[in-house]
């Protein structure tokens, strides 16, 4: 379960920690300053839950205004879906409406899970990407070579602690 914390602007309030939409919305219509005021501003943090959810968090920049559109990201959206968002934002630049756009938005980026641009040159020449190569060639391919040459369509990244290949129109 993911957890966040509502961080209030008002220096003279204490904030709180939630797992939901309901317990946020519970705690910030209760939440007072130390002169009796309404607090009514929060900057929201994220405390604990996946690696790939802190990632998605970071990327969207996660506002009070959309607590419960990420909530739903967080328990709906597939890995690889995260995945293509985080890579989208973070990477590439692309805008994304939280709680309007859905990830289907970045669903032709070419996405592997691969180490290197090398292995994906490897893995591309295995599935003929290339055309035939007879068996007795291939081990006279410069596989770093064409990694360099794909370099130029390709990016490598990290998400979560994995490693991908990314390419976008």
């Amino acid at each position: 379960m993911t957890q966040l914390y509502a961080q209030p602007y008002d220096i003279s309030a204490t904030g709180f920690f939630f797992e939901t939409v309901e317990e946020y919305d519970q705690r910030a219509a209760a939440l007072r300053n130390s002169y009796g005021q309404l607090v009514e501003e929060f900057e929201i943090q994220f405390i604990d839950g996946k690696s790939i959810d802190a990632e998605l968090f970071e990327a969207l920049g996660v506002h009070q205004g959309d607590i419960q559109a990420y909530m739903e990201a967080t328990d709906s959206w597939s890995d690889d879906e995260k995945v293509r968002v985080i890579i989208a934002l973070s990477e590439v630049g692309y805008d994304f409406a939280l709680g309007k756009d859905l990830p289907s938005k970045f669903e032709d980026m070419d996405l592997y899970e691969i180490d290197s641009l090398r292995d994906l040159a490897i893995q591309f020449v295995e599935d003929g990407l290339f055309g035939d190569i007879a068996e007795n060639i291939k081990c006279f391919l410069d596989f770093d070579a064409i990694g360099d040459y794909l370099g130029t369509d390709y990016c490598e990244t990290t998400v979560a602690g994995t490693r991908y290949v990314y390419r976008c129109d």
